[in-house]
């Protein structure tokens, strides 16, 4: 609604959205340590399935999980903040609501239904403050991210998740606001991290 009222282009992270803050934080650069909640999910076994497959072969199952991933994101209000080798790299923000950890969450649990069928999909999903705004040179390229710990962790979080699971920080448990007392509870030792991290396990 606020895009069509603006008259503003779509944003290029969901089309949902006006480009407003992309245009902002490239001309004025800077950001704010807010609370967030990431989406990270990447493919298992990606170096095998295109060591078996021809150059173009593997780009349309990468591209087929792009497009499922992106649409998941995008439908759940969040961002897709980029995509990286064989990895989506999603943003919830509190722009979305308080409920942004959920969304997160429900989000995860779509995405490795909706992929279950073509490919293998580990994620992870972790809720924390982050530096949320305009990252890199004005003279060169500038982009709208997320940087610090937070988002480490959930990088960390998605490396370690099995295919078919999706790794939950109790952070973003806590957030939100759902009973996991049902799924398998673990305690992680993650690289760089000097003492174990608590998850949920969520997998189909």
């Amino acid at each position: 609604m606020v895009r069509l009222v603006l008259k503003r282009r779509p944003s290029a992270k969901n089309p949902n959205y006006c480009d407003v803050c992309e245009t902002f934080v490239r001309t004025h650069p800077g950001g704010a340590e807010v609370e967030i909640s990431m989406l990270f999910a990447d493919v298992r076994g990606s170096t095998t399935l295109a060591e078996q497959m021809r150059p173009a072969e593997f780009s349309s199952l990468m591209n087929r999980f792009f497009d499922c991933a992106n649409r998941v994101v995008i439908d759940s209000d969040g961002v897709v903040d980029k995509l990286v080798g064989d990895e989506v790299v999603a943003l919830y923000v509190p722009a979305i609501g308080p409920d942004h950890a959920r969304k997160a969450v429900e989000a995860a649990g779509d995405l490795l239904r909706a992929t279950a069928d073509f490919v293998p999909v580990g994620c992870g999903v972790h809720t924390g403050v982050a530096y949320v705004g305009a990252v890199g040179s004005g003279s060169t390229v500038v982009d709208f991210t997320a940087l610090g710990d937070p988002v480490d962790v959930t990088a960390r979080l998605a490396s370690v998740a099995g295919a078919g699971e999706a790794l939950i920080s109790d952070a973003a448990c806590i957030s939100a606001g759902v009973d996991f007392g049902g799924l398998e509870r673990r305690d992680l030792e993650l690289k760089g991290r000097g003492a174990p991290l608590s998850v949920r396990v969520l997998r189909l």
